[in-house]
């Protein structure tokens, strides 16, 4: 049976609405009756200490672990029995902690195949044609809106960690997603490159409207891009509204923040 469209009838408020999610790892309550919306064009942080289930609310929403208890909609259909395939060919993208890309190919080949991705995943019986199914001009586009270009025919595992991490986000924008998640993007960036990734980030989501939910530490890149956070601490959902109201939530700083948040005023301020 072939998957419902994105977009049809039954669509929900927001593209992704995860109920009341939590994970099991044998006796240990992971995340604990977890709740997350995220909308296109939204941009949602979700932050906690080390070890407070925010990694593993990704890996729920993507697919890769089952749920004790709670649900996954992505535009108003169930997803939470889906394979993290079935969910990407229903909008849902991700970049990971760790730098994932394809090492030996230009950075301009890594784009045209994340381009790929996403068609075949949509009629995966073209591979039976032997052919390629790569976007060629919305690759270029992501070249040039990442300010990619100079670098778009070297290897991509020989450039710095700052241009990879723009790479990954390139090619998982190339898919089309409704809305991307990203975990840790600025790891391993120094603090201008972090500034310039807060830039491509809002960029991205004003060009291709897509939706976009991140795990991050670095509050400088939390408090430049997010509209809304949501705060994990021991698997449970501690606070969430406006990033300028919850930095300075008490119960925020106390788990989290310490008083490094005082005064912020997030995006919107």
């Amino acid at each position: 049976m072939a998957d419902p469209k994105v977009g049809g009838a039954g669509a929900s408020e927001s593209f992704l609405v995860a109920r009341d999610l939590s994970v099991r790892f044998g006796g240990l309550l992971a995340v604990d009756a977890a709740s997350i919306e995220v909308d296109r064009g939204e941009i949602v942080g979700l932050i906690g200490p080390n070890g407070a289930g925010k990694t593993t609310i990704f890996a729920a929403l993507w697919g890769l672990l089952p749920l004790a208890s709670g649900s996954v909609m992505l535009d108003g259909h169930d997803v939470t029995s889906w394979s993290p395939a079935r969910r990407a060919r229903s909008g849902l993208a991700r970049t990971f902690q760790r730098l994932e890309l394809f090492g030996s190919m230009t950075v301009r080949e890594n784009l045209r195949y994340g381009t790929e991705a996403r068609a075949l995943g949509e009629r995966p019986w073209r591979l039976l044609g032997g052919g390629r199914h790569q976007d060629l001009d919305l690759a270029e586009e992501i070249l040039d809106l990442l300010e990619l270009g100079p670098v778009a025919d070297r290897s991509a595992g020989e450039l710095p960690v700052g241009i990879g991490r723009l790479i990954e986000f390139g090619r998982a924008l190339a898919s089309r997603p409704n809305l991307l998640l990203l975990d840790e993007p600025s790891s391993g960036l120094d603090p201008a490159e972090t500034v310039a990734f807060v830039g491509q980030i809002r960029r991205a989501v004003e060009r291709f409207g897509c939706g976009v939910l991140l795990i991050e530490h670095d509050m400088s890149l939390v408090i430049g891009v997010c509209e809304r956070l949501q705060v994990i601490d021991f698997g449970r959902l501690v606070s969430e509204g406006p990033t300028a109201e919850v930095v300075v939530d008490p119960r925020v700083q106390a788990a989290y923040l310490g008083s490094e948040a005082v005064g912020v005023v997030g995006p919107s301020g």
